[in-house]
């Protein structure tokens, strides 16, 4: 079950901004990189690795900023 991302198109609008906020939507949804993780197969243990290094590296910037 997949939904589609759409925009609707404002009276006057030009359809270079509707496409900016159609990137905009879509970037935020995260549609465009769940589609390319699963353009491939990943192993579990791969995923497993990959997420806990995006976790360090979370924390990483977090004890930095946590002194400012």
């Amino acid at each position: 079950m997949s939904a589609l991302t759409e925009i609707k198109l404002k009276k006057g609008e030009p359809v270079e901004r509707a496409l900016r906020r159609l990137k905009k939507k879509v970037d935020r949804e995260g549609t465009l990189k769940a589609v390319r993780t699963r353009r491939q197969f990943e192993k579990p243990s791969a995923v497993r690795r990959r997420k806990e290094k995006v976790a360090r590296f979370s924390a990483m910037l977090a004890a930095r900023h946590a002194d400012d």
